[in-house]
């Protein structure tokens, strides 16, 4: 039998999973994640013919510190980065395009991340994807298994520290290949988008600008309404269909009561396809849930595949099925239809496994147990979710249990900021895209207005999560076409600013511009 093996965690739509047995009740969803935790595509190196070179380097263990960690005997630890074929790299001091990696395989970032690529010839640009600290194969203590022990082991896991190994590994390429002049611009999505727009902040003498998308670098106390993510979700469905909106309301309750009827938990394994029976309702809602925080990522206007294979327009297809009531389909069949568009719209799969984690993201259920607290909520009114109300002393609860841990939930924006983010960034930031997709979800914790003349919000009505990062197609909208190529304006006068600001002589900086594709200012 076939199944469809799933993400145990929840970061990329359930930002933090139920780490307690869930109760039959379900008296709380999980909390949505960046990317996927159903997903089942297995990173694919080179399967777009990006042409690439995987290298390692050894990093420091604890940045921050001069004592080195004895729990295993060893201070370091092997990254693993993707460099680009220099082959058009315009040397010297010709640019470094760097993507910051996310909570997952470098390769599966790597191969989703084609506006990087398909722009570096246009600059003559190096390419470097990054490998984050305890995700893909970049371990320290020597496995996952060692790393993942425990609360010790897992300390170094911090978005300060994977800064810094990006800041390391930037430094000590650009000496090694005798390109210390070469500017280097961050890119980044989601997550990953974040730590490139704390990165340009935090060291501006490494990087000279940084394109985050769709980052919700103020999704954290109470910055923005904590009902945000959930509200923009239900409105993408509602957009398509207000009567799959109000079925999909409807349908908690109604698959709830139908779980505590006599064996009617084996009636809606059987209905949902799951491989093994259902313990409790509570991991099926889930599973639900999960599937329409995804879709609201990526209701993309073409075919993809980068969390699953899904149709254009994925969500006005699951709607088409949740409001096929023909032939006596109950509401029960109408969802499953629906969100079997998610799962299996290739009709590979026979039954669903909800317990895998394919792209190496689970060290996420740690960062969402210290630094990573973006409270998520789900208001009644306006949700079509069950109504939860975010709380510290919940996840501070879970943590404990989990990891003998406590919640940090002010420190990120101790550390990089947020409060006052417009008057604070016009004064001491510069060089930032903040690029968002009003159909995502996340962002409602993005960036949506200008805050300087260098530091720009550009904001697309009818895109989805880091849409302008994903590889180009025939079948991409004018909008998408136009919003990339203003991208692209944009990191051409960051390389035009530097190449005048290094005080080159005018024969040697008209060579480099040249070189870097950038035309003079």
């Amino acid at each position: 039998m076939s199944s469809l093996h799933l993400l145990p965690l929840l970061f990329l739509i359930l930002l933090f999973p139920i780490l307690t047995t869930p109760s039959p009740d379900r008296d709380r969803p999980t909390y949505p994640q960046f990317l996927g935790r159903f997903s089942h595509r297995k990173p694919n190196s080179n399967s777009n013919s990006y042409s690439y070179e995987t290298r390692h380097y050894t990093q420091q263990l604890d940045h921050f510190s001069f004592i080195g960690d004895t729990l295993a005997g060893d201070s370091h630890f092997q990254q693993r980065y993707l460099l680009g074929s220099s082959d058009q790299w315009a040397r010297p001091g010709g640019p470094i395009f760097f993507y910051c990696g996310n909570e997952g395989d470098i390769a599966w970032f790597a191969e989703n991340t084609g506006f990087v690529w398909e722009i570096a010839p246009r600059f003559n640009a190096l390419v470097v994807f990054a490998e984050h600290r305890y995700y893909g194969e970049s371990m320290p203590y020597g496995s996952k298994e060692a790393a993942y022990s425990g609360a010790k082991s897992l300390a170094y896991l911090t978005s300060a520290q994977a800064l810094a190994d990006y800041a390391t590994l930037i430094v000590d390429l650009k000496r090694n290949m005798s390109s210390e002049d070469s500017p280097v611009v961050l890119f980044g999505g989601s997550y990953a988008g974040m730590l490139a727009a704390w990165m340009r902040l935090k060291y501006p003498h490494i990087v000279i600008g940084a394109l985050a998308s769709s980052a919700p670098i103020l999704q954290f106390d109470d910055i923005v309404p904590a009902d945000a993510f959930y509200n923009i979700v239900s409105n993408d469905f509602k957009r398509e269909s207000e009567s799959c909106f109000n079925s999909i309301k409807k349908s908690w309750d109604v698959l709830e009561a139908e779980g505590k009827d006599q064996n009617g938990l084996l009636k809606l394994t059987k209905t949902f396809q799951i491989c093994h029976t259902l313990s409790n309702t509570g991991d099926l809602l889930d599973w639900i849930d999960s599937a329409y925080s995804y879709l609201g990522m990526v209701d993309y206007p073409y075919p993809s595949d980068f969390l699953m294979p899904l149709p254009a327009n994925p969500i006005k297809e699951v709607c088409r099925h949740v409001d096929d009531d023909s032939d006596g389909k109950t509401l029960a069949e109408r969802i499953y239809a629906g969100v079997n568009v998610y799962y299996n719209y290739t009709g590979n799969y026979t039954c669903f496994d909800l317990d895998d984690d394919p792209h190496g993201m689970n060290g996420w259920q740690w960062q969402a147990c210290t630094e990573m607290i973006m409270p998520l909520a789900s208001n009644p009114e306006t949700s079509m979710f069950p109504p939860y109300d975010f709380s510290f002393a919940d996840r501070e609860y879970e943590c404990r249990m989990t990891y003998n841990v406590s919640i940090r939930p002010h420190w990120i924006t101790t550390e990089f900021g947020g409060h006052n983010i417009s008057t604070v960034l016009k004064k001491f930031g510069s060089n930032i895209i903040f690029s968002n997709g009003l159909l995502d979800p996340w962002s409602g914790g993005g960036v949506l207005q200008n805050i300087s003349e260098s530091i720009i919000a550009l904001v697309a009505p009818l895109g989805a999560h880091h849409i302008d990062l994903r590889p180009s197609t025939d079948q991409d909208p004018d909008w998408l076409v136009n919003f990339r190529e203003a991208e692209i304006n944009i990191i051409e006068g960051w390389l035009s600013d530097y190449y005048h600001a290094i005080g080159a002589s005018s024969s040697v900086l008209a060579d480099r511009l040249e070189h870097a594709g950038v035309s003079s200012r």
